[in-house]
């Protein structure tokens, strides 16, 4: 079978957005080429186990790569993502070059090529996610590592906005508490605050695709006895009550759920969010402040924001 490769050189802002429009046209195998992890900090809780080559990055903004199997319908699917791109515009989303080019590979090649691109990496103090293909072997005693799969689009979990909200699940997650996970994606967040000591986790996510792969990489973990994954709109017709609720999601879609997250948190629990961009920070820390939410951090990375807020009930 021959596959199409679609590479859309883009901003590091519109990232998230665009990999969902990809995963949600049934691309697979996503690529990220960022040239800021040419030159990030390496530190002791968040750098790469190998070496980059910067021969293969773009000289600024970011190249995203996904792969499209070759049929009848693959220019009509390319139009699909071209016109949902271009659409990010009305949220404020800046596209940069926004240009969009075609290769095409073989089975074999695609299978294997992209694989490269992923390796273990140290997230935090504690957690090292790694792709199922490389052997890895845990430097201390109270490692903890996740294994994923990132065949459905989804990525090893390694970007800023991900990162964000796995540190801040070590930071505040206490044993026993009742997580739920809006907007699960690959479920990796799920598995950290499970693996962190998390006893019962929902995760949910409105696309069919993703609760398939939280529900294949819970499995992988072995965390079935302690997460849930169900296709939800974000908390319509949930009634668990939580001590946390984590959600690396778009900032226009946070807002949009303030209200639910507060009714479903425990007094004193934690409202974690990410995927949030500089210019929207203030917005996300107004409406929760608003409601009653007390902001305890906002943290930073690149260009991404997230915010610890706690449900005070006086």
């Amino acid at each position: 079978m021959n596959w199409s490769e679609i590479c859309i050189h883009t901003t590091n802002e519109a990232i998230e957005p665009i990999s969902n429009i990809l995963h949600e046209t049934g691309a697979s195998g996503l690529v990220i080429e960022d040239p800021l992890d040419l030159v990030k900090e390496r530190d002791a809780f968040f750098g790469e186990l190998f070496e980059l080559d910067p021969s293969e990055y773009p000289e600024e903004g970011v190249r995203i790569k996904a792969y499209l199997p070759v049929n009848s319908f693959l220019s009509e699917t390319i139009e699909e993502i071209k016109q949902a791109i271009n659409n990010l515009t009305t949220y404020g989303i800046e596209l940069g070059q926004n240009t969009i080019s075609l290769n095409e590979v073989d089975e074999e090649e695609w299978s294997t090529a992209w694989k490269k691109y992923y390796k273990p990496v140290k997230i935090s103090k504690r957690i090292t996610i790694t792709p199922t293909w490389e052997a890895y072997e845990p430097v201390s005693s109270d490692e903890v590592i996740i294994e994923l799969d990132p065949g459905m689009a989804f990525g090893t979990g390694t970007h800023p906005t991900t990162v964000l909200s796995i540190q801040a699940l070590e930071n505040f997650l206490s044993k026993g508490d009742t997580v739920i996970d809006v907007g699960s994606g690959s479920g990796v967040l799920s598995i950290a605050a499970a693996l962190l000591g998390a006893e019962s986790v929902q995760a949910y996510d409105l696309d069919d695709v993703a609760v398939t792969s939280t529900k294949f990489n819970v499995e992988l973990n072995k965390l079935s006895d302690k997460i849930q994954a169900e296709q939800k709109n974000l908390l319509e017709s949930v009634h668990t009550e939580a001590d946390i609720i984590v959600s690396n999601i778009l900032a226009e879609i946070i807002v949009q759920f303030i209200d639910e997250a507060w009714e479903r948190l425990k007094p004193g629990g934690y409202f974690i969010t990410s995927g949030i961009i500089q210019n929207k920070k203030q917005m996300v820390k107004t409406d929760l402040e608003v409601k009653g939410f007390e902001i305890i951090q906002i943290n930073e990375m690149e260009e991404w924001i997230s915010i610890v807020a706690r449900k005070n009930v006086s």
